[in-house]
């Protein structure tokens, strides 16, 4: 059986960036900028993605199918970046101030 090099990475990461989200909502809520401005739906939407590639790296190293195994890996890995690619915007526009 093929040994799955991402899955372990990808759940690792994943969970804690979906603590970093989640850290970034609750903040949103308490200071009342969800209110005013669409970073806490960005901030949903990525917290969607790296739960989704967690589960879906989670259920590769549990696979013992060669194939699902891959599949599962595939997915998370897309899941993933695309996770990435929100929590880079949304770090980006607190950074920054932009409040939509």
């Amino acid at each position: 059986m093929m040994t799955n090099s991402k899955s372990h990475h990808i759940l690792n990461t994943s969970s804690n960036l979906l603590g970093f989200c989640l850290i970034v909502l609750t903040s949103l809520k308490i200071s009342r900028y969800s209110e005013t401005s669409l970073i806490d739906e960005f901030t949903g939407v990525a917290c969607i993605l790296l739960i989704t590639s967690s589960v879906l790296s989670f259920l590769s190293i549990r696979t013992t199918h060669e194939k699902l195994n891959l599949y599962y890996e595939s997915l998370a890995d897309k899941f993933f970046v695309s996770s990435l690619i929100m929590v880079f915007s949304i770090t980006f526009m607190i950074a920054f101030s932009i409040l939509f």
